[in-house]
């Protein structure tokens, strides 16, 4: 398969989430939701360099080096996946290419590489999520071809973000920056083509993560939900997810936020926190649960990750698909709805 200049950098290896390594035919399997999208992630020998306390590729985890939340990432040739990405992207089966990145030396020329390779093979729609540490590596990706990118800020407030994964958890990041980065990002990308990941069950009050939302919204960010998942070997490894009835009301809150028909500051919170009142009539709140759209796998379009924060067998925090009558009713219950 020629690869023409973009060759150059172009790292020998990739990992790549067990049920995309299924879809690309890299591996056999059987699949109760494709993804639609294809998940790689960066390989190098050893891990991320940062050390995010719930991240199993963090540079102190003693969690597997083929882990990344709860789903394992086999280590495939390069050249072996874009074929497979050639493939089934001919065939309609996967609609977008996401590069997960971990931080090492080298990792920018090697998302540069994967990039231009890709987009010249086959035109198909590249996220990257990232940390890019710097506005010239965002500009060098949006250059390469990238179409969307993401930046996590993962924890909803300052002091958990620091704690988590900033100085006091020995990584590189910051709150401030990473919100510079953002806007950085906005100015490159534009609007609605960055995006960030926010975990719920971190320690953060409801009002903290709504308020955070709101801020991304309000500079083009696109916030995507992950249910806190804890993994063997993480600084977090001891840590419950957030309950289920909890998720929802955030998903909720998120999903009238960007359909403009509610704001933080219209939302009403208990003393601790805990959110009490959407900020909208009972009709409103009604057509938006029953859409189901609240409670679908946020983040890029056709981007469904299967089962990242959960097991088949549930609780489902982040539907991989439309829910079926039978799953919405049960959300209902879990929003206290079924009687209003």
């Amino acid at each position: 398969m020629p690869m023409g200049s973009a060759q150059r950098g172009l790292p020998k290896l990739v990992r790549v989430s067990l049920g995309s390594a299924i879809v690309l035919t890299l591996l056999d399997g059987k699949l109760d939701a494709p993804p639609t999208t294809a998940y790689l992630m960066t390989y190098r020998e050893g891990k991320c360099s940062a050390n995010c306390q719930f991240c199993p590729q963090a540079r102190k985890s003693r969690s597997r080096a083929d882990m990344l939340s709860r789903i394992s990432w086999p280590v495939f040739s390069t050249r072996h996946v874009i074929e497979g990405i050639q493939n089934a992207v001919s065939n309609d089966v996967v609609k977008r290419v996401c590069i997960q990145a971990l931080n090492y030396p080298g990792v920018f020329t090697h998302l540069e590489a994967l990039v231009k390779t890709i987009g010249d093979q086959k035109q198909v729609p590249i996220s990257i999520s990232c940390q890019p540490l710097a506005k010239e590596n965002v500009r060098l990706l949006a250059e390469a071809g990238a179409q969307r990118i993401g930046i996590p800020l993962d924890a909803a407030s300052e002091e958990l973000f620091d704690k988590i994964k900033g100085a006091s958890a020995g990584g590189p990041y910051s709150w401030k920056r990473q919100f510079e980065l953002l806007n950085d990002a906005v100015s490159i990308f534009g609007e609605g083509k960055v995006s960030t990941h926010l975990i719920v069950g971190l320690g953060e009050t409801d009002s903290e993560i709504v308020q955070v939302i709101q801020k991304c919204v309000e500079i083009g960010v696109l916030p995507a939900l992950f249910a806190f998942t804890p993994v063997f070997g993480t600084g977090l490894e001891g840590e419950s997810q957030p309950p289920i009835e909890r998720y929802r009301r955030i998903q909720v809150a998120r999903s009238l936020i960007l359909h403009e028909a509610t704001t933080f500051d219209k939302i009403r919170f208990g003393k601790d926190g805990q959110l009490l009142d959407f900020g909208v009539n009972k009709k409103t709140l009604d057509q938006i649960v029953r859409s189901g759209e609240p409670f679908v796998t946020s983040g890029c379009p056709n981007c469904n990750r299967p089962y990242y924060n959960e097991k088949p067998s549930g609780p489902i925090y982040n539907f991989p698909r439309e829910p079926a009558e039978e799953e919405l009713c049960e959300i209902r219950e879990q929003l206290d709805l079924n009687g209003a």
